[in-house]
């Protein structure tokens, strides 16, 4: 989940940067710096109590010491990542990523078909398989500009393209592919499936004591979080919230990915099929930093529309490494999903 900046609060963090310039290569700046990350992190981060913060910050000074200038100094947002364990936590600079050591999949862990796929970076597609299926997949994405048209536009453009499938082809099942969708924002996603979702609660937020805090719902296409809407679509057509919904998962599928599936969790006529996923559900808010950085900070638990936690979203049917993107008809994946799709009820 991500929070629009007001845009007061831009301008002021853009004047702030005018006159940060000067101090970027010095000392003082990156105490200033490192100082606001903690104060991000010891307020927000979801596990903060079981940081010893004293003996971090202390670890971090005396580090910092050893850098020439600012931007050097920005290779101890890792150090602080990795002690307090945030790894599901990002702080962007510029055009950089800082995170921290993350052990995730390797090249080993997918088959021939989903890298071949992978390194052409997969962007969104909808269409008919055997003149019957409709295959829909969704890749990763994130936009800087958040503003809710911004999103509005991203998510209609999908929308549209489902809904042209929707209403000329004798669809008899879906297919949603989150295969390649790593993360990213999940209200476009979301949005763009409003009509396999209809007007209901889709996922919501949980604090450490297991308490639901937020819930995000869609009504009449608007994607609203806690009484926020923060993207929508202009709906067309009648709703496909009945209809059968097949939806693939692996070990790539992380966060907002994670998001988008988890919003079928309860919705009838639904199967899940593939791997587990990634395992980045904590539900993420973007806070500044200084200097025009800002960061992702963990600050609550992805839940499902009835407020259950998944640590991983687990597949009712499992099926590893046999992707085939030539041809879907011959992907496992695909073929299971058929069988759901066409199995008598």
């Amino acid at each position: 989940m991500k929070k629009n900046l007001p845009l007061l609060l831009i301008l002021i963090v853009s004047f702030q940067n005018l006159n940060a310039q000067k101090l970027i290569t010095s000392q003082d700046s990156m105490q200033v710096f490192h100082d606001q990350l903690f104060k991000v992190m010891k307020k927000n981060y979801i596990y903060k109590d079981s940081v010893n913060w004293t003996e971090l910050e202390s670890k971090v000074e005396q580090n910092l010491k050893q850098y020439p200038d600012f931007k050097s100094s920005l290779k101890e947002i890792t150090t602080i990542f990795d002690v307090a364990k945030a790894d599901h936590c990002k702080v962007y600079y510029n055009d950089d990523e800082f995170s921290g050591t993350y052990s995730g999949p390797t090249e080993k862990d997918f088959s021939e078909q989903w890298l071949k796929k992978f390194v052409t970076n997969p962007e969104f597609e909808v269409k008919v398989l055997d003149n019957q299926y409709g295959y829909i997949l969704m890749p990763a994405m994130s936009f800087k500009d958040r503003s809710t048209e911004n999103l509005h536009q991203q998510a209609q453009v999908m929308y549209d393209a489902i809904n042209t499938i929707k209403a000329s082809n004798n669809i008899t099942g879906w297919i949603i592919d989150l295969r390649f969708n790593s993360g990213g924002d999940d209200m476009p996603m979301i949005s763009a499936l409003y009509d396999f979702l209809g007007d209901t609660d889709v996922w919501s937020e949980m604090n450490l004591n297991g308490k639901r805090v937020g819930t995000v719902k869609l009504k009449k296409g608007k994607y609203i979080n806690k009484s926020n809407t923060v993207a929508y679509i202009n709906p067309k057509g009648a709703l496909l919230d009945k209809a059968k919904v097949a939806v693939i998962t692996n070990i790539a599928t992380a966060s907002s990915g994670e998001i988008t599936a988890m919003a079928f969790k309860g919705r009838d006529n639904t199967i899940f099929i593939g791997e587990k996923s990634n395992g980045k559900t904590t539900t993420n808010y973007i806070k500044m930093v200084a200097f025009g950085a800002y960061m992702t900070v963990s600050a609550g638990f992805d839940c499902d529309r009835n407020g259950v936690y998944y640590e991983h979203i687990t597949p009712d049917i499992a099926v590893v490494k046999q992707d085939n993107f030539d041809d879907l008809l011959s992907d496992r994946n695909i073929q299971e999903a058929i069988k759901f799709i066409t199995a008598t009820p």
